[in-house]
């Protein structure tokens, strides 16, 4: 008779018992989760991570430890500042100065916010984890999935590819169902005003506006500058560090343009922020860090119909390759095509699209959806 382990019994145990520990950011959002999560009937206890934080704004964690307090929860803080830095911000860094176009938020979900939940909530024998993502959980053909919110402006799912089945089967979704608005009004009627009324965050959390002058200051204080921040042009000679200086805008035939401040403040498909004023829109086609020569082009010279991935997840194979009714996503909001997805020899994964797609950039991620689900996705190596 084969003998059932003990920690299997522990770990039974805890998935039967209502305790859930939400991520809590101080927001709307996972304020809303936590009296959601409540109200049905959960132990919750909130957990705040310290994960950047500019100057000494610590704002939110009050806000997240007096929500706590008056909803009676437990509430922890966790200090993740030095892992964000070097998992997420280095990150963030290498990618542009290796000509790619990062996706901060989709790497720190997938491999530092949702496994941190996991490793606090098995430290305190606590099976299911949440936070205040609008998506919502589906289970199909004895698999989990990570499916569309109902608010589709807020639909949260192209950041969350990457997870596994060991997250996905202890997700709890409680803002998947309900929209923005929605929340707002949930928080209100309970008297919760200040929580109703809370701004969106916006963008990249620690470069909310601008990803160049987050870069130019952390290249000023992690590298060797020999520029100040916030001079509107480098002039010849000059480098924001001993990697990055001033170079070329070049049409597609390598004929001079102008000057740009240094590779790294590019992305491919941008257009705006460019510095220079042409009788006609161009856009980033290829960026050359051996020549430091951005190369600028029409839109239409930007279009690709085909792509390679590294680093891809598929919840099941079989429900994606080869078909072709896939709908492939390389924004968070914009950008949806078809493709029919297969595995190479050197095991990427191949997306044919069925119509072109412009600025897909390497180190971008693209997302896969059927059947009203999220299938997978993975980071853009190559395009043409």
């Amino acid at each position: 008779m084969q003998r059932i382990s003990p920690s299997f019994i522990t770990f039974v145990s805890m998935k039967s018992d209502k305790r859930v520990l939400l991520g809590m950011s101080g927001g709307t959002d996972s304020s809303v989760a936590a009296m959601r999560l409540q109200e049905a009937g959960y132990e919750v206890t909130g957990v705040t991570f310290r994960l950047y934080e500019a100057g000494d704004e610590t704002g939110y964690l009050e806000d997240a430890r007096a929500l706590a307090l008056k909803l009676g929860m437990k509430h922890i803080t966790y200090d993740a500042r030095e892992l964000f830095r070097s998992r997420i911000i280095r990150y963030f860094v290498d990618e542009y100065l290796r000509r790619r176009t990062p996706v901060p938020c989709t790497v720190c979900n997938n491999e530092l916010k949702w496994a941190l939940l996991a490793k606090i909530a098995d430290e305190k024998g606590i099976y299911w984890i949440s936070t205040g993502h609008y998506v919502r959980k589906v289970l199909s053909g004895g698999k989990y999935y990570i499916a569309p919110a109902a608010d589709k402006d807020k639909d949260q799912t192209f950041f969350l590819w990457g997870l596994k089945q060991d997250i996905l089967q202890r997700m709890l979704l409680p803002m998947g169902d309900i929209t923005k608005v929605e929340a707002r009004a949930f928080a209100a009627e309970r008297g919760f005003q200040k929580v109703a009324v809370k701004r969106d965050s916006l963008g990249v959390c620690f470069c909310p506006m601008d990803y160049r002058s987050f870069l130019k200051k952390w290249l000023v204080s992690n590298c060797q500058p020999q520029v100040s921040v916030g001079q509107p042009q480098v002039s010849a000679g000059q480098t924001w560090s001993t990697e990055v200086r001033r170079g070329r805008f070049v049409d597609e035939k390598g004929d001079f343009i102008a000057w740009h401040e240094g590779y790294p403040f590019y992305t491919i498909g941008q257009r705006r922020g460019l510095g220079i004023h042409l009788n006609r829109p161009v856009f980033v086609k290829e960026i050359n860090p051996e020549k430091n020569e951005v190369v600028l082009a029409s839109l239409s010279a930007l279009e690709k119909t085909e792509m390679w991935l590294k680093d891809w997840n598929l919840v099941n194979q079989e429900r994606t390759l080869g078909r072709s009714d896939i709908i492939v996503k390389i924004r968070y909001r914009k950008q949806e095509n078809y493709g029919t997805i297969t595995v190479t020899s050197d095991h990427l994964l191949h997306v044919q699209l069925h119509e072109p797609l412009t600025a897909i950039a390497p180190g971008q991620a693209a997302a896969f959806y059927g059947d009203g689900l999220l299938l997978g996705g993975g980071i853009i190596v190559n395009a043409r």
